[in-house]
């Protein structure tokens, strides 16, 4: 038995206030990653898009109505997160549950034309180096000449001292808007688990999660995304936007 629009609706809404908490710039970012895909997607007739590590959908929803002709390709591993999106943000894309660098993720993707562009924020940071670098590969071989790949997230400078000023920056910014009043990432899942329309995906994920492994900040500074991107096959990369230590990294096919 699938979830209602209700509940789904209710817990999509919290994962919004939630998430404010750890990129108070959230929305402006998205609103980055949606400029950068309809600039380099003029003139097609129907965008093809990957939203990598979509979650319930934040990011995806957002490129659908900036880019209502685009057919937009949502996928993560998570089933409760996407079955949130697939049931509240439905409209928006194709949901595909598939881990992104594990065997196979590309091909469950059912891509038939290359990408015009993949996009992805506050997810990438999850994957070890090495499975960052294949994916970034598996990317620039997917994606059409002139094609782009969009990553916003929290990235780290070289130096010590300036990555160290960033985040202080960034925190300010979050201080003054007071987003630490939101609800955490914690409080968010421990309501998720009294939910009783959650049982089953809930035990769903806890496997998903034990097969995963925990999740760790691969913590790459973003010349050495750069430079794993270039190695990728991809002819420039650099940020476009950035404040504190929340960036918006483009690479160009």
């Amino acid at each position: 038995m699938g979830l209602s629009i209700a509940t789904a609706g209710l817990w999509v809404e919290r994962w919004e206030r939630q998430q404010e908490r750890y990129a108070v710039d959230r929305e402006e970012r998205f609103t980055v990653i949606a400029d950068v895909v309809e600039h380099v997607t003029a003139g097609q007739d129907r965008p093809l898009v990957v939203d990598l590590g979509c979650g319930p959908g934040s990011l995806a929803v957002r490129l659908a109505r900036r880019l209502p002709n685009a057919e937009v390709v949502a996928v993560d591993a998570d089933p409760l997160l996407l079955e949130l999106g697939r049931t509240h943000h439905g409209r928006a894309a194709r949901y595909v549950r598939a881990t992104i660098g594990g065997a196979g993720w590309v091909e469950a993707l059912g891509l038939r034309r290359p990408l015009d562009a993949a996009a992805s924020t506050t997810a990438l940071h999850y994957l070890p180096e090495d499975a960052l670098r294949r994916v970034y590969r598996q990317l620039a071989a997917v994606l059409r000449p002139g094609g782009v790949l969009v990553n916003a997230d929290h990235l780290f400078q070289d130096c010590a001292g300036l990555s160290e000023l960033a985040t202080r920056v960034g925190r300010r910014r979050a201080e003054r808007q007071c987003v630490f009043d939101q609800e955490d990432w914690e409080s968010w899942w421990a309501g998720v688990a009294e939910e009783p329309e959650f049982a089953d995906l809930l035990a769903e994920r806890r496997q998903v999660m034990r097969d995963l492994g925990e999740g760790k900040d691969n913590g790459l500074s973003y010349s050495r995304h750069v430079a794993l991107l270039r190695g990728a096959g991809f002819s420039h990369a650099g940020p476009v936007w950035q404040f504190g230590d929340s960036c918006v990294l483009v690479a160009l096919r």
